[in-house]
């Protein structure tokens, strides 16, 4: 069997071999994130996220217009000297950004942490709130 190979195309496999590897690089860094339900209701969004171990005070919440961006650390316990066979247990900053479909009204948010559990009640402004008009007979 032979195998003939095209000197031409050399250079684009490399680069295309290069890229997939970058991407590798990128695509698996230690990152944390966290889960979150949102739910829509008729004047509230109501955002809950699971941050367990994370304390009121390692939290930054920012709401400017129909963003919501939760962002804080995890301080995980760790041993220098210890000789782990197994790390899980997360720990780091993380950072997360919503967007919703309707603009808010940062003013009147209401934030609770409790049992590793962020609810976050966050009300639609007055302009996005669905309006009833009434129409009269001439």
């Amino acid at each position: 069997m032979t195998l003939y190979i095209n000197p031409v195309r050399r250079p684009m496999r490399r680069r295309m071999m290069e890229e997939m590897m970058r991407d590798w690089d990128e695509d698996y860094s230690a990152k944390l994130t966290f889960p979150i339900d949102v739910i829509a209701g008729k004047d509230s969004f109501t955002i809950k996220a699971l941050l367990p171990g994370v304390q009121p005070d390692d939290l930054d919440i920012h709401i400017v217009n129909e963003i919501v961006t939760i962002a804080g650390e995890i301080k995980g316990e760790r041993e220098e000297d210890a000789n782990y066979l197994l790390k899980e247990c997360p720990s780091g900053k993380f950072h997360r950004v919503l967007t919703l479909p309707t603009p808010l009204d940062s003013s009147k948010v209401q934030a609770e942490l409790e049992n590793g559990i962020l609810t976050l009640i966050v009300p639609k402004a007055e302009e996005a709130k669905p309006r009833t008009i009434k129409v009269t007979r001439k």
